[in-house]
This record gives C-alpha cells, structure tokens and sequence, in this order.
C-alpha cells in the first residue's frame, strides 16, 4: 500500500481561519496530502487585522519539531510566520537534526493588514539561518525588498533582478511573486542558478485575498510531497492558488479581507 504524502507546516496561527498553519492544514487537505503543524506563534487577529500576537517559546517549537519528525515520514516542510531571533534558531537547527528537506521559505514579514509580524533583529537570523537551508524561497515584492533593503520592484526586469540577488544571498531558488503589482495578469517569476520561469494569471478583483501568501507557499509544499519537481510543484500551485482566489466571493467570511475557497472544488454553494 502507498503511504499518503505528509507535509509540515511550521508556522502562525490565524484565529480567524484564513491565513497561517490554518490556511496551510487546508490547503494540504485540500491537495491531498496529509498536514501535521507545528506552531511558532498565536495571533488574535480577523479579516479586518492582527490585534494581539504570542510567541511560543523557543525551547516548545523544537518539542514540536521534534514530536513530528520522530514519528511522522515528512516529505516536505513549508516555513511561515517566525517572528523572534530565537525561533528562527530552534527552527534551523530542528531542520538540521531531522534531515529535512524539500523546504518552502515564505518569509512573512507584515501581514496584508499592514501589522509587523517579524521583529527587526530577527531579519538577518532569517537571511543567514533559513534562506540557504530551503528549497525555494517564495517573497512578495514587498518582502523581496526588505531583504535587499532596497525598493519593491516596479516591473518584471527588477523582480529578476532582485530575485537573482536574493540567490547570491545563498537561496537556491526564488519565488517572487507580482501579487502587489498593478496590470492585468498576475505574474509570479521562479528564478533558479539556470532557469527562469515566468507564471502568470489573469488579475482577479476581489478584496478577499486574506493568506494568500500562506496558501501559495503550502501547496508548493504539497506538490513537493507528492513527489513533484520544483517547477511542475509550482505550476500546479499557481493553478490552484488562482482558482481559490476565483472563489473567493462566494465564501462570504467576515467584515474586511476575506479568506480564499481553499475547498472551492469540493464544496457546493447553497
């Protein structure tokens, strides 16, 4: 009998459902592969924002970590919300003594909402500690720009050029999405040390785009879990994340930026 792929998500939890390891669970779920978590921080936030956030301790994310890895055959790990130094640290070396691999960097940095959801001095940990240990790494324009410390790019010749500066930072490949751009098509680039590969999808209006980011950066996950190659992972993540977004209105969830139709080919209207 064939074993059922097993993703890991080490990340945030959304208290509302839409973003974070909840987005994340749902997105494996909803791409066939079997989602275990472990949880880096708690947020109390909603589609309007993020109110209140609580670190886990250091010491409790490598009990997790290890809880996991002990037991459960991990094929893929996709890394979201880690918000302190030290979280950072017992994540890289969880990864380390674990062998992991097949390892989706979203470096979430401020939410959609605008809150700060990385400390500053945690900036240079994710650089020197998690960008050369994952697979892809998988930065909006915004975050692709903090890491240079530079501007986010303004067309598709920039976000080459800053993709290809985030390789020379010791990534392998990058993933960086046009999401916040203007025009008609969504353009994501994959930049590998050989290859780019250009994404693109019609722009889709709509206000519920709530963990977007999450959701992207988990189905490349799931994708890999299931034994696909970075690129054909991608293309199929892109297809999915783009018809979640297409589905989006009819969920009807909250007040402000509602969350995608993670179970849009699963669930009939009423």
């Amino acid at each position: 009998m064939q074993h059922r792929a097993i993703a890991l998500t080490i990340a945030g939890s959304d208290s509302s459902g839409g973003a974070g390891i909840q987005a994340d669970l749902k997105t494996f779920a909803a791409l066939g592969v079997y989602g275990a978590s472990v949880i880096t921080a708690l947020t109390a936030q909603n589609t309007q924002g993020v109110t209140a956030i609580h670190d886990v301790p250091a010491d409790f994310i490598a009990a997790q970590i290890d809880a996991v890895f002990s037991d459960l055959a991990v094929r893929a790990v996709k890394l979201g919300m880690l918000s302190q130094a030290a979280s950072i640290e017992a994540v890289a070396a969880g990864l380390d003594r674990h062998h992991a691999k097949n390892i989706v960097l979203d470096p979430v940095m401020i939410a959609g909402s605008g809150a700060r959801l990385l400390a500053m001095e945690a900036v240079a940990n994710l650089r020197r500690l998690l960008i050369p240990r994952a697979l892809v790494v998988t930065p909006n324009l915004p975050e692709a720009a903090a890491f240079l410390d530079t501007h986010p790019a303004r067309n598709e010749a920039e976000m080459a050029e800053q993709a290809h500066e985030l390789l020379s930072l010791g990534a392998r490949n990058v993933l960086i999405k046009g999401g916040h751009s203007e025009g008609a098509e969504s353009v994501d680039l994959l930049v590998g040390p050989s290859e780019t590969v250009r994404l693109a999808a019609k722009r889709i209006a709509t206000q519920n785009t709530h963990g977007t980011g999450c959701t992207l950066s988990s189905a490349i996950a799931a994708g890999l879990a299931k034994g696909l190659d970075l690129k054909a992972a991608m293309q199929a993540a892109k297809a999915y994340i783009t018809a979640a977004i297409a589905g989006a209105d009819q969920l009807k969830v909250g007040h402000g930026h509602g969350p995608l139709h993670h179970f849009h080919a699963y669930w009939t209207e009423a």
